[in-house]
């Protein structure tokens, strides 16, 4: 029965004790100072376009159930634009070269007729 006081009452001052630790235990300004939210300040180059190596190293801020779904979703958003972006720079590119080549063998497979003349 001794023993049992004993360890509730130990229990008791080892809760006294850590709850004083985490509160501050009246030292200083009170109690733990509130930590600034881990907030995404994209990463992604505003000023470029964005390269294999800013993919590479894009990291989120982990919160309590993972990422702030706002940052995944914003990288993902400016990620996609650029790949469209890319895509239609692409195939404007790629209409462009099979005109210039259309242009190149009509010119070419005229020509030789318009020497035979003379």
């Amino acid at each position: 029965m001794v023993m049992f006081f004993f360890l509730v009452v130990a229990l008791a001052v080892v809760v006294a004790a850590v709850t004083l630790a985490v509160v501050g235990g009246g030292e200083g300004t009170g109690p733990l100072p509130e930590a600034a939210p881990e907030r995404l300040l994209d990463p992604l180059p505003p000023d470029r376009p964005v390269d294999r190596e800013d993919v590479e190293t894009l990291r989120f801020p982990m919160t309590v159930r993972g990422y702030r779904m706002a940052d995944v979703d914003d990288a993902l958003s400016r990620l996609g634009a650029e790949l469209a972006e890319r895509d239609a720079r692409i195939a404007d590119l790629e209409s462009a070269l099979a005109g210039a080549r259309a242009a190149a063998a009509h010119v070419h497979l005229t020509k030789p007729e318009q020497e035979d003349q003379r």
